[in-house]
């Protein structure tokens, strides 16, 4: 196995753990917890989805840009040389770690302190507006594999 097909099959890696892990939680997951599970259950429960989850978006957050970089350099000569669809690559990944910065700093704590605390309408109110972000997220997830997938010639 060459350098540069090491590297591309952890860059691909990393992006399928991120984008499928997203479209799992929001299209499979999000949907069987309101069937199954009441509030306080279901507040839990993505705590715990969440809590590991995160840990691998973190991995493909670090193995992402460096991957990426190192692609850069093995089959472009630097970013003077890339086609269109590698800055329409870059552009999403930065919106997409804005937005997952956002929910693990800002929205994750409040949905651990509402749920310690109890108070499940806080807990609902702090998990509506993760979901909101995931949402965002996962489309933007989904145009970045569409944009390579096709990659343009623009």
């Amino acid at each position: 196995m060459t350098l540069y097909a090491l590297v591309y099959a952890l860059h691909v890696l990393a992006a399928l753990a991120w984008v499928g892990g997203m479209f799992f939680a929001w299209m499979i997951l999000r949907p069987a917890a309101v069937v199954a599970l009441e509030p306080p259950q279901r507040l839990r429960l993505w705590l715990e989805v969440l809590r590991r989850f995160f840990v691998w978006v973190w991995v493909a957050v670090l193995i992402l840009p460096v991957s990426g970089v190192g692609l850069l350099q093995l089959r472009f000569t630097g970013f003077e040389t890339t086609p269109r669809y590698v800055h329409v690559m870059i552009g999403l990944y930065l919106a997409m770690l804005a937005l997952f910065l956002r929910v693990q700093l800002l929205q994750l704590p409040a949905l651990r302190q509402a749920v310690g605390a109890e108070d499940w309408p806080a807990g609902g109110a702090a998990l509506g507006k993760i979901r909101r972000l995931v949402g965002i997220n996962l489309l933007l997830g989904l145009a970045l594999v569409a944009v390579v997938a096709a990659r343009p010639s623009f």
